[in-house]
């Protein structure tokens, strides 16, 4: 597994040096190398049954026990399948599709590494691991949606769409972290065995609740789902890649790989289903008023995950068989109808769906694969996606707790969906024909291979679903539930209560079709009806917010950023003595067992002088008796530490007083004299924030003389200064040795610091 990986890692750096006769057909070189792995992974089919799984560890960081995890099971062959089969077919597609487009290197860099990060996700046994592949994703993502970056909308919805995903990976890793502390690993397989643990913390539930709002910004849930209609703006391939098999599925498959370790709970089946149902909801009822044949698809497609994160929630054996079926059935229909509007947007000019009609005496083998396809969509026979429809509806009804508010507004979903369906077959091909600028043609299967392809493969799992039942979905299941389950598909299931509310849903969607046929001033009533009552909207939300968000940072970078060094140094002193003082306040203050003495009274009589020659510095009125001044506290300093002993220290502080203060006086002859002296107001302001400091640095400096360690860290540098640096000089050892970088970048700082001052003394005036 892990070589699979690399290979679509080189495959996708070697796009760049491709000769020139490869270079031309790179699509269709790349769309093998997915029909590869696909045909990797379905030879693997046999060997994946029940809850068999493979694994494959490579050391990672062991010290705090992360590996590299693969596992292969019923999960992750299911969307490894889906990934690198619709990839193939949609490489192929790209070939016809991108001809004419410039930067296309980098777009098949971008397309097939994001194939090769979905792999990686699906494949992670670490979650640390799938974290990494999950922000990859996001991050391909965006450059693939920007991919016109000359177009506002594009840029626009790229930043949308990479800032809520980011943001939900954050998120998502939080979660990631706060519950893996329970268990003290991030393996899913041992958040798994440790399932009870997991949910008797109590980091449970805000662990479930930042995990989820990972997997909602992921797959466009509710309130995160409209970024999704604005990703529109990548090309076609993209669309059809992303939204069918692969970025909206990433947050499906982690509810699904998750369930067995997170999943039962009060908080797992209502809040997932809840939003899952009103994601479901809002995708069926705006893709209706539509226009564009990608917005009316990217409304369905939030409609079809929300009836999978739907699924999942519910957490029954049943919904589970059916969202991985309907999970198969979604990507089949939704690749297929993408590249069915990229073709006609390529021969015909436009994806507006008031301005197609008549297209079946043009493409009438595009009509078919077509109404194939909307078939499956609308959940109808023979199509693979009347199944999908049936098992919904019986796990609808077993549905633990709400059970009555999700059937209600799946229903109604299921009606709007049926109408969209039919409506989107009938404006395109069978409506009033209009002018074409140029007459439609299907020349060059290349656009229409790949839809047939998938239509082919829904009808015939259709006509024999136990071929598909007994194999990926039994698999699958299998591996969420945690037990051997036997799964068995069929057409018919005979005269029950599912198949009446089938047949009601079915009436009902086709009764709203002809509505709207039959009456033309109905839909744009519809749409000014929404335009009016949902003046609200959740993009202009977020662009508000960004806006807002960025004048604010504006304004307070021009408040505190205000280029005033002085300013600078007061707020951070003024804060960390304020800070200090109120800590001691809280806590009842430190017990001070110092006692006062003068002696020895030199130095008592050297810190006299001390004290004398800073008030004398306040009080300069020239630079150089102010720099004399502060030369005398230096120096002083120095004696202290030379009558306790520290001849480095006191070496060292001589050494830097001296350098100082011949850079200041050097310094100070390019400076102009003094414009203004500090006001009364400024030195008095500057007495009240220094006494504060001090009387800081004093308490502590009194604190820690009692402070009394059971084994001091000066020990350690003791016992190991000559055994591990083959050092007598201790000081010594520390700087060149234990702090060795610290040191290095001490001097590289001073290095730098002195090659700009140089510069400054040797430029001339008014050229720097």
């Amino acid at each position: 597994m892990p070589q699979i990986l690399l290979i679509y890692l080189i495959s996708s750096l070697a796009i760049f040096i491709l000769p020139k006769w490869v270079d031309e057909r790179k699509p269709i070189l790349l769309g093998l190398i997915n029909l590869g792995a696909f045909i990797f992974f379905f030879l693997g089919i046999p060997f994946i049954s029940g809850q068999i799984q493979y694994t494959r560890f490579i050391s990672w960081i062991p010290e705090i026990g992360l590996n590299l995890e693969f596992v292969l099971d019923g999960l992750s062959s299911i969307f490894a399948l889906l990934i690198t089969g619709i990839g193939s077919l949609v490489f192929f597609y790209s070939y016809r599709y991108m001809k004419g487009y410039s930067r296309t290197k980098p777009f098949y860099f971008y397309l097939f590494l994001f194939g090769g990060a979905m792999l990686g996700l699906v494949l992670s046994g670490n979650l640390i691991q799938l974290f990494i592949f999950w922000e990859l994703t996001s991050f391909l993502s965006f450059l693939l949606i920007n991919f016109f970056h000359e177009k506002p909308e594009a840029r626009r919805a790229a930043f949308q769409s990479l800032f809520i995903t980011v943001f939900g990976g954050l998120s998502l890793l939080s979660g990631i972290i706060l519950i893996g502390s329970d268990v003290n690993s991030y393996s899913i397989n041992v958040w798994i065995a440790n399932a009870d643990i997991i949910k008797a913390s109590n980091h449970y539930v805000p662990g479930l609740i930042l995990i989820l709002i990972g997997v909602f910004t992921k797959s466009a849930q509710f309130p995160f789902h409209f970024w999704l209609p604005g990703a529109m703006q990548a090309p076609t391939p993209v669309s059809s890649y992303l939204h069918s098999a692969t970025m909206v599925k990433a947050g499906v498959f982690l509810l699904a790989r998750l369930s067995p370790a997170l999943g039962g709970t009060f908080e797992w089946t209502h809040i997932i289903p809840l939003a899952g149902v009103i994601t479901m909801l809002i995708g069926s009822y705006f893709a209706i008023t539509q226009t564009g044949l990608k917005p009316i698809l990217a409304y369905t497609t939030i409609n079809a995950l929300g009836v999978l994160v739907l699924l999942i929630g519910i957490d029954t054996k049943l919904s589970i068989k059916a969202a991985m079926l309907f999970l198969i059935i979604h990507a089949f229909y939704k690749a297929t109808l993408f590249m069915v509007a990229g073709m006609i947007d390529k021969k015909v000019g436009t994806m507006d769906i008031n301005k197609l009609g008549g297209l079946l005496k043009y493409l009438p083998i595009t009509f078919i694969i077509t109404l194939l396809a909307v078939l499956s969509m609308a959940g109808l026979p023979p199509m693979l996606g009347f199944l999908g429809k049936e098992l919904i509806y019986e796990a609808k009804i077993q549905s633990p707790g709400i059970a009555n508010l999700v059937l209600f507004l799946g229903v109604a979903s299921n009606v709007l969906m049926i109408a969209v369906s039919l409506f989107f077959v009938y404006k395109i091909f069978l409506g009033k024909p209009q002018p074409f600028e140029k007459k439609p043609n299907e020349k060059g299967p290349g656009f229409w291979l790949g839809p047939l392809v998938l239509v082919v493969l829904s009808l015939f799992f259709g006509l024999f679903p136990s071929i598909l039942g007994s194999t990926l979905v039994e698999s699958a299941v299998s591996t969420i539930r945690e037990e051997d389950i036997i799964v068995k598909l069929k057409l018919w299931h005979g005269f029950n209560d599912v198949f009446f509310l089938s047949l009601f849903t079915v009436i009902l969607g086709f009764a709203l079709f002809f509505l709207l046929i039959k009456r033309d001033r109905l839909l744009a009533r519809w749409r000014a009806l929404n335009r009016s009552i949902f003046k609200f909207k959740l993009t202009e939300l977020f662009d508000n917010t960004m806006e807002g968000f960025v004048n604010f940072t504006t304004r307070k970078s021009r408040a505190i950023q205000h280029g005033y060094h002085r300013y600078y140094i007061l707020t951070i002193i003024l804060f960390t003595s304020v800070l200090i003082w109120y800590q001691v306040f809280v806590t009842g203050g430190f017990k001070l067992n110092a006692s006062f003495s003068l002696d020895p009274f030199y130095i008592s009589g050297l810190i006299a002088v001390i004290i004398s020659a800073g008030t004398f510095s306040i009080f300069a009125k020239t630079r150089i008796t102010s720099i004399i001044a502060l030369g005398v506290i230096g120096y002083g300093i120095s004696l202290i530490y030379l009558y306790y002993g520290a001849i480095d220290l006191s070496i060292t502080q001589i050494i830097v007083e001296t350098i100082i203060i011949a850079m200041f006086a050097l310094v100070l002859q390019k400076l102009p004299r003094f414009a203004k002296l500090s006001s009364s107001i400024t030195k008095f302001r500057d007495i009240i924030v220094a006494l504060i400091f001090g009387s800081v640095m004093t308490l502590i400096a009194l604190r820690a003389i009692d402070i009394d360690f059971l084994d001091p860290i000066s020990k350690y540098y003791i016992d190991n200064s000559m055994i591990k640096a083959f050092g007598k000089n201790v000081v010594n050892v520390i700087l060149v040795d234990f702090r060795a970088l610290d040191t290095m970048g001490e001097v590289i700082v001073l290095s730098i610091a002195a090659f700009g001052v140089s510069l400054l003394l040797q430029s001339k005036t008014g050229k720097t």
